[in-house]
């Protein structure tokens, strides 16, 4: 039996000149449709496949450290991690100390080795410096004791330790540091034994996205249900000033929160002068701050779908209810309700997400309470400079979104959000 043949290229009517016509111009039209969509595409790689796989690959690959310090990290591949290592691991780290130094990259490893080793900044650099004059030949006969009577911290396995594990090319350190976590002498994996932040800020991070979630639906369903059974010219002009926040910079949208919300700001000056205060209170650069200006940034988000869909939602449904004998909550409830949930889905699932991954608000108004988990990978992207350590929190926050996306779409199902 032969293969299945499209009826267009398979009439019987058509010889075979005109089937090869046919076929060469139906490659041509998916030629010219690849032609229209290769741009998206271009750009949906470069904007968004692009960058997610190097945050994928960057928070695993660590390639900074081996380039610096190879010959000791050969020479540690063979220490069985127990005390001091040999003579010869001694001798390559004093000659690539020096040759740090005479680069000015000494300051690179010594912040890499300070996060596993708090304390290695200052001997790494001192230590460099101190070898900087000392001739090659004489480190290469001598190295290790140099080193060690630069400093008798040389001798210390945990600094050993740490320096091995900051050197390999590829590692897991940074999901472990982004989850709390740290090897120990052993190799196990145990609760890291200094602050713990980065669980506790996931957790905060979440609360606020889930706060500001449920303010947006608080506020914004009642508007867009009496935005949907408006007269159509009201609902326009209405429209209007849903959507006037959009005509203005975020920016300047977040100072006015400042201007707002600081002690003797806007709100506390009304609030005093009409005697419902004696005395200002602090919200500004608090996590209340953060919510208020962050439901009103993401507000329309929330109002957009849901009005689209309550538009679409038939009013003689609720009255066909009402002529049976409902009650008109109870109508509203069991029929209006019911039908707005694509729209209610639809608008959760973007003030959610935006929420989650926010930066400029929190970072202006939020101060050290109201600060977000993207606000610490910003920090580490910006000035610690610890670009893995900032990948493997993107690429957990990435993980942790598409986890409750999943069980959103499992419990209510988000393929059966259909907008209008």
């Amino acid at each position: 039996m032969s293969g299945y043949q499209s009826p267009a290229l398979s009439q019987p009517g058509l010889s075979v000149a005109e089937q090869k016509q046919e076929r060469r111009s139906a490659r041509r039209r998916r030629l010219v449709a690849l032609g229209l969509v290769a741009p998206l595409l271009v750009f949906i790689f470069f904007s968004f496949v692009a960058p997610i796989a190097s945050m994928l690959y960057r928070s695993v690959y660590n390639p900074d450290i081996v380039v610096l310090i190879p010959e000791t990290m050969a020479n540690l591949s063979e220490w069985d991690r127990s005390g001091t290592p040999d003579d010869k691991a001694l001798t390559s780290m004093a000659m690539e100390l020096r040759q740090m130094a005479l680069d000015r990259k000494a300051g690179v490893f010594a912040a890499a080795v300070n996060r596993s080793w708090p304390g290695a900044s200052s001997l790494v650099n001192s230590s460099a410096r101190r070898l900087r004059s000392q001739e090659p030949d004489v480190l290469e006969k001598s190295g290790a004791q140099i080193l060690l009577e630069l400093d008798k911290r040389w001798s210390q396995p945990d600094l050993w330790r740490a320096i091995r594990q900051v050197g390999l090319v590829y590692t897991d350190s940074y999901y472990l540091t982004a989850l709390d976590l740290e090897r120990n002498p052993d190799d196990e994996i145990q609760a890291r034994s200094s602050a713990r932040i980065y669980i506790q800020l996931y957790g905060k991070t979440l609360a606020l996205a889930l706060t500001i979630t449920a303010l947006c639906i608080l506020l914004g369903y009642p508007l867009a249900y009496y935005l949907a059974h408006a007269p159509r010219k009201k609902a326009s002009v209405l429209m209007i000033f849903v959507l006037l926040p959009f005509w203005t910079s975020l920016l300047v949208r977040t100072t006015a929160w400042i201007a707002l919300l600081q002690t003797n700001g806007v709100i506390n000056s009304i609030l005093i002068s009409v005697g419902f205060l004696s005395q200002p209170i602090e919200v500004l650069y608090t996590r209340y701050a953060t919510i208020i200006a962050m439901t009103h940034i993401l507000l329309p988000f929330m109002i957009l779908p849901l009005y689209s869909v309550m538009r679409s939602i038939d009013p003689a449904y609720v009255r066909a209810a009402m002529s049976l004998g409902s009650k008109p909550f109870a109508a509203f409830a069991r029929v209006f309700l019911p039908l707005s949930l694509p729209g209610l889905g639809a608008g959760s699932l973007l003030v959610f997400i935006i929420s989650v991954g926010y930066y400029i608000t929190p970072a202006l108004v939020g101060g050290t309470d109201g600060q977000m988990i993207s606000n610490l990978i910003a920090f580490h992207m910006q000035e610690s400079n610890n670009w893995g350590l900032a990948a493997a929190l993107g690429t957990l926050l990435l993980v942790l979104i598409l986890l409750l996306y999943w069980v959103y779409d499992k419990l209510v199902g988000a393929s059966n959000i259909k907008l209008g």
